[in-house]
């Protein structure tokens, strides 16, 4: 079982230095480290870091939001570590979550991850709504016009094979029978 570290500053004018101290004061072994906003989801040293620990572990932050800027990030990141059995201490929050205590602040940081969720789905199924009803595009754009459609129908009719249809017009033989089978004939 590894004592595992992961430190943070948003910018090279920051140094990890205060982080290194305490994670090594707390006996962490290795450390993995990033020089870059905790918005970015593309941080290589927590990546790593992830990739690294096992079951059973142990990672040491010197304080949780470390672990990302947003409640989501952090609470996703808590959440992937407890499902693959490894420990996250908190320094500055005092917070273990192999503890009582600790479980249950994780439990209050997963159900205030859901609810965001649902609040997040809700907004956008709201935003969704509302360009409907002004007649904007909702999703991702057709591939294929009404026209074009009806062309491929009369291509179709004429016994000329799917395949020879799609190339014609520049689409997948997936997306050639997805969008006959969705718009239904004009006339």
């Amino acid at each position: 079982m590894a004592s595992l570290g992961y430190a943070r500053v948003s910018t090279s004018h920051q140094s990890l230095d205060q982080q290194h101290d305490a994670l090594k004061a707390a006996g962490v072994e290795r450390i993995f480290d990033d020089v870059m906003s905790g918005t970015r989801d593309d941080r290589p040293g927590l990546a790593a870091l992830l990739d690294y620990a096992r079951e059973g572990d142990t990672v040491t932050v010197v304080a949780l939001d470390r672990l990302g800027r947003s409640l989501s990030g952090i609470v996703q990141t808590v959440e992937d570590l407890t499902k693959r059995g490894i420990v996250l201490r908190s320094l500055r929050e005092g917070v273990d979550y192999s503890t009582a205590v600790g479980k249950m602040v994780a439990g209050i940081f997963a159900a205030l991850a859901e609810y965001e969720r649902t609040l997040i789905q809700e907004r956008a199924a709201a935003a969704r709504e509302a360009a409907r009803v002004r007649g904007r595009q909702v999703g991702r754009p057709r591939s294929l016009t009404d026209d074009q459609i009806e062309q491929a129908r009369i291509l179709r009719d004429a016994d000329r094979a799917m395949r020879e249809i799609a190339e014609t017009l520049g689409v997948s033989e997936a997306t050639l029978y997805r969008a006959m089978r969705d718009v239904p004939r004009i006339g």
